[in-house]
């Protein structure tokens, strides 16, 4: 295993700007979607460059190293290239997140360095992602989730991927038969087991929120449900790439999903195919009223 004196340099290398797979602290201005992509993506790069750096021997150290290094890396690049605008990150301090001024601010950027730190530290997992969105004025404008460690395909043979509202994914044009629901790989919630039994779905086991709803923009399943809470930073940017692309987004009785509250808690969310929808808030409405 590689000391944490290497992962000190390394991380030293990321919130300098040393060049490292990109050099995204010293462009010129971008407009946001792009920026949002492009720094979605460099930071990917570095985790992937940290992760093999530091193997896997240590799980807790790379979860930590990880999450650090990405967080000081992107604060930077905002602070350079977005000074004016306010950042909620899922790694700040509390007394930062809860900073009254990113509520009076007109755009706050929403960040999760690191999302899925369990998958990021298991080796051969690729279903870990890193968000970057924009809010502006009561609505997400802009948002990237890259997805450094993805596989590839036959039409997209190259390792990784960034999913970004500058050029938001096409959705599948029909729903498959039967429709697969993404689920927590540890605690599918027992309403989504009905759901999907009820309708004739299948659960599929993903890590991070932010894998789980890029596969709803890719065609690896038709919705996601959870209803066990998360924070803002979990879904802003997928949300924001679900938004651009056409996809349904909402809380799961149907209301909009807000971001930037005092609170960052969400209690739950559904991400699906459009014509999808109307199945899935019928259904939970119906599995909540025969709820005691």
């Amino acid at each position: 295993m590689v000391s944490h004196a290497g992962s000190a340099d390394l991380m030293e290398d990321v919130v300098c700007g040393r060049r490292r797979g990109g050099s995204v602290l010293i462009m010129t201005m971008r407009d946001d979607h792009s920026l949002a992509g492009e720094l979605a993506t460099e930071a990917g790069e570095r985790l992937l460059e940290l992760r093999a750096r530091l193997g896997f021997e240590d799980g807790r150290a790379l979860k930590d190293a990880g999450d650090r290094a990405s967080h000081e890396f992107l604060m930077d690049a905002l602070r350079r290239l977005r000074p004016d605008d306010a950042v909620l990150s899922e790694e700040a301090t509390r007394e930062e997140r809860m900073d009254p001024r990113r509520l009076s601010a007109e755009r706050v950027w929403i960040v999760d360095p690191l999302d899925g730190t369990r998958e990021f530290s298991e080796e051969g997992r690729a279903d870990w992602a890193v968000h970057v969105a924009l809010w502006e004025r009561g609505a997400l404008r802009a948002g990237a989730v890259a997805l450094p460690a993805w596989p590839g395909s036959a039409q997209e043979p190259a390792q990784g991927r960034t999913l970004t509202t500058a050029a938001p994914p096409e959705l599948p044009e029909k729903v498959r038969e039967p429709f697969r629901i993404a689920v927590s790989r540890t605690r599918a919630p027992e309403f989504v087991r009905e759901l999907a039994a009820r309708h004739g779905g299948e659960l599929v086991p993903i890590g991070s929120a932010g894998a789980k709803i890029a596969a709803v923009l890719t065609g690896e399943v038709e919705a996601y449900v959870h209803a066990g809470g998360q924070y803002e930073w979990d879904s802003a940017a997928p949300v924001a790439v679900a938004v651009a692309a056409g996809a349904h987004a909402s809380r799961i009785d149907g209301s909009p999903l807000t971001y930037n509250q005092g609170d960052p808690w969400l209690p739950d969310i559904l991400v699906s195919l459009p014509d999808l929808a109307p199945t899935l808030l019928a259904g939970i409405r119906d599995l909540h009223r025969q709820t005691p």
